[in-house]
């Protein structure tokens, strides 16, 4: 990170106000609204309003990162979805240098303090839209009277639909690119599909993931000032910053600990942080491995039982085919299907994989996520345009025969409040143009494994530019990672970079929590209740302990490993199950 990163607009700032049953929090559907099943509608679904886009967008967001089931503890246990009143202000930044901007927003609640300022500033998890960190820094700080402020880290659900050249506009809506539209892809004429920031910016937004957390502050800085103008100026020096993300986020928050020019940052929490350092494995490393053998080595009776759903008598024959395609690929060995799985374990536990981690795992066989990830992050790492998708990927609205089609105006009206920022998902597929049976998708994945392993000089110069150095020097950090992570193993994220930043004698706290995996939103699934904790309390604690720390010199929280009990089968979530520490 360079010690100085500008603030620049390249659009107009957006004001609105969120008050009554249209709040900051959760748009005025408070935790009934967001645990409905359906999702708020639109009156005209071509052609949504900027509000019904926000109120969806918080929906499909809380419900993509929180467990808010019915018996799962939220609002009860730990978590808020209280109302808060208040004001937004939405803009795109861009960095120096960069081809595409990010955007950021900052939640200004009404009860906001000026006497005692803090920002909360938190970076989208995964690939999601602004809003992706809603339950993460949103939940926490919002009801204490911080403002809040939020990057989708130069991702997010802005796709730009090359067939009819519509892209997404500041507000959410469908516009021209006259419009001054959140992302259009460079050399877009005469392609055809789907183009999205995270893989076609052609700016590889990883590497910038810090300058992106820091830009979002200096954005609530500037917006404290045009909503208290008679209490300006707002400046690091007399507003308290605490960082917070989880998963990429997480791994933001890191990047942006690492600023060495004035402290603008005065605490960092990262939530199961995908973050890579030497002595650790990159995502791309270790996504297009899990691609390719995860399927196979499931069927390993040391795995045994795997959590329900995804996980079904009828995933197993398809797991069969990938062993056998595997075999023939000289890529395990056995004459059946049990030496085979056998052999694609043990390449995996002989890789770092915990048994854990592989049960947790097969949630993202099940959704195809592995092959997602690999997609995208081969096309940001090599900084491809649109059209340009490495070993012949691209994105596309999808027959039901996987062939390619053009987007309907109904499609692309919900993508910005539907879409994860990683295709498939939302009306958006990932096109395969190496698909061959009988194991369609294994040639695609054979070849993105390839750019790792031969050493393609693209890829690696991007996952190069993505490694982490230690944080700045007296700054607190507390990290937090489930055990049984199994999209981002504590394995090869958070325990090497841990170590790292100790040996650099750097202050970083660090609670492993055992029966916690990565996805709290799937916590609803009976199964996965009773197996595993949710990661949020852990989150919204260590954020609770570096508060009580700048305000009062309370002491930071000791590195522990939990002894956290699952509630077991039918059980709502109690405090006890999470044996959260005071120490």
């Amino acid at each position: 990170m360079t010690p100085e990163t500008p603030l620049t607009l390249s659009s107009q700032v957006r004001v609105t106000e969120h008050r009554g049953n249209d709040d900051l929090l959760t748009a005025g559907l408070g935790r009934d609204g967001l645990r409905a099943m359906v999702p708020p509608g639109f009156a005209d679904p071509a052609s949504p309003t900027a509000a019904e886009l926000r109120r969806r967008a918080l929906w499909s967001n809380w419900r993509g990162i929180a467990d808010l089931s019915p018996g799962g503890g939220y609002g009860e246990v730990y978590g808020s979805t209280v109302n808060v009143p208040g004001r937004e202000f939405s803009a795109f930044a861009r960095l120096p240098g960069a081809t595409q901007p990010h955007r950021v927003l900052v939640q200004v609640p009404d009860a906001f303090d000026t006497g005692r300022r803090c920002v909360v500033v938190a970076a989208s998890s995964g690939s999601r839209g602004v809003y992706g960190a809603i339950a993460v820094g949103g939940a926490w700080g919002l009801p204490k009277g911080c403002a809040v402020a939020y990057t989708d880290k130069g991702a997010g659900s802005d796709y730009f639909d090359l067939d009819s050249g519509l892209g997404v506009r500041l507000d959410g809506t469908i516009g021209t690119v006259d419009d001054g539209l959140a992302f259009v892809p460079e050399g877009a004429d005469g392609k055809r599909g789907i183009a999205f920031k995270h893989a076609h910016s052609r700016d590889n937004p990883e590497a910038d993931w810090g300058r992106h957390v820091r830009q979002a502050a200096q954005f609530a800085l500037q917006s404290l000032e045009q909503a208290f103008p008679q209490s300006a100026p707002f400046t690091f020096a007399n507003t308290r910053v605490i960082a917070v993300g989880i998963s990429n986020g997480g791994g933001a928050v890191l990047r942006a600990a690492e600023d060495e020019g004035e402290p603008w940052l005065d605490a960092v929490v990262a939530g199961e942080p995908n973050v890579h350092v030497d002595g650790g494995r990159s995502l791309y490393d270790y996504t297009t491995e899990a691609a390719l053998l995860m399927p196979c080595a499931l069927l390993h009776p040391a795995l045994a039982p795997l959590p329900q759903p995804p996980v079904s008598a009828q995933a197993a024959p398809l797991w069969a085919l990938r062993c056998a395609s595997l075999k023939q690929a000289g890529l395990v060995e056995g004459d059946d299907t049990a030496s085979q799985s056998a052999s694609a374990y043990a390449r995996l536990r002989a890789r770092g994989w915990s048994d854990a981690a592989l049960r947790a795992g097969a949630l993202s066989v099940g959704f195809d996520l592995w092959r997602a990830v690999a997609v995208t992050y081969a096309s940001a790492y090599g900084r491809h345009g649109a059209g340009e998708g490495p070993c012949g990927h691209a994105f596309s609205a999808i027959n039901p025969d996987f062939t390619p089609r053009a987007a309907t105006a109904v499609e692309r009206a919900a993508w910005w409040a539907d879409g994860s920022g990683i295709p498939p998902g939302a009306g958006v597929g990932i096109v395969d143009t190496r698909m061959q049976l009988p194991d369609a998708t294994l040639p695609g994945l054979q070849c993105l494994r390839a750019l790792h392993d031969d050493a393609d000089a693209a890829i690696h110069a991007g996952i190069a530019a993505t490694r982490a150095r230690p944080p700045r020097a007296g700054l607190p950090v507390v990290v937090v990672h489930g055990l049984d992570d199994g999209l981002i193993p504590p394995a090869f994220s958070s325990a090497p970079y841990v170590a790292m930043a100790k040996a650099a004698g750097r202050d970083v706290r660090y609670w492993q929590v055992p029966h916690s995996q990565h996805f709290d939103g799937f916590l609803g699934l009976p199964d996965y209740a009773a197996r595993y904790l949710p990661l949020l309390p852990y989150v919204y604690a260590a954020l609770d302990r570096v508060q009580a720390h700048l305000d009062s010199g309370a002491p930071l929280p000791v590195d522990a490993t939990l002894s956290t009990t699952p509630r077991g089968a039918g059980h709502p979530l109690a405090g006890t199950h999470l044996a959260i520490p005071h120490n």
